[in-house]
């Protein structure tokens, strides 16, 4: 079973790899930010950095990439004076919208080798999976031992997104993912990765 659930873990994160190697000058954390926001509109600092499974700090330098690209725009919040909501601009919403059909193109494709009899059975248990995982998601985390399942970790959400666990290897600057964890130099462009 653990091989199986591995190679569906692998099969997605290597589908969103390639989509975002397509795009260009936009790394996977950018994009996942981007998908939070499009999920979550006016979302503000705080949750945007659960939605990606990173800290406060570190994804406030990632809002400022974004802003800088202009895929993203920063306003004052509505419900305090003292917080920004953060938003897509269009032209992030463009950029997520060519992500998600690239996405969906070459997983259609994978689709289509499933033989013809079996393709329901497959959308119906994918369904069931990603429904139990939004609910595990959602379950409050347990403490080892106390013989409950463990929690899905908690930066995923409910909204059946990419895992988000190992969003603290990935490069601020340029989205490769380290070696090990921060403290530590991104090998590609030598971005210092912090523990924040």
């Amino acid at each position: 079973m653990d091989d199986v659930l591995l190679g569906v873990v692998r099969t997605a994160v290597g589908v969103s790899t390639r989509a975002a190697a397509r795009l260009g000058g936009v790394s996977l954390v950018q994009l996942r930010a981007l998908t939070v926001l499009h999920e979550r509109p006016d979302a503000p600092l705080a949750e945007l950095a659960r939605g990606v499974g990173g800290s406060v700090s570190t994804t406030s330098r990632l809002v400022d990439r974004l802003v800088t690209a202009g895929l993203a725009d920063r306003r004052p919040s509505p419900a305090s004076r003292r917080s920004v909501s953060l938003r897509l601009t269009p032209a992030g919403e463009d950029l997520l919208g060519r992500y998600d059909r690239l996405r969906l193109a070459e997983l259609r494709a994978v689709l289509a080798e499933v033989p013809g009899d079996r393709r329901d059975a497959v959308l119906t248990a994918l369904v069931e999976f990603t429904a139990a995982a939004g609910r595990a998601a959602a379950a409050p985390a347990s403490t080892p031992g106390d013989g409950v399942r463990p929690a899905v970790h908690e930066a995923g959400g409910g909204d059946g997104g990419d895992p988000a666990c190992w969003l603290h290897r990935v490069c601020p600057a340029c989205g490769r993912l380290a070696d090990e964890d921060p403290p530590t130099r991104c090998p590609a462009c030598g971005e210092e990765l912090t523990v924040d």
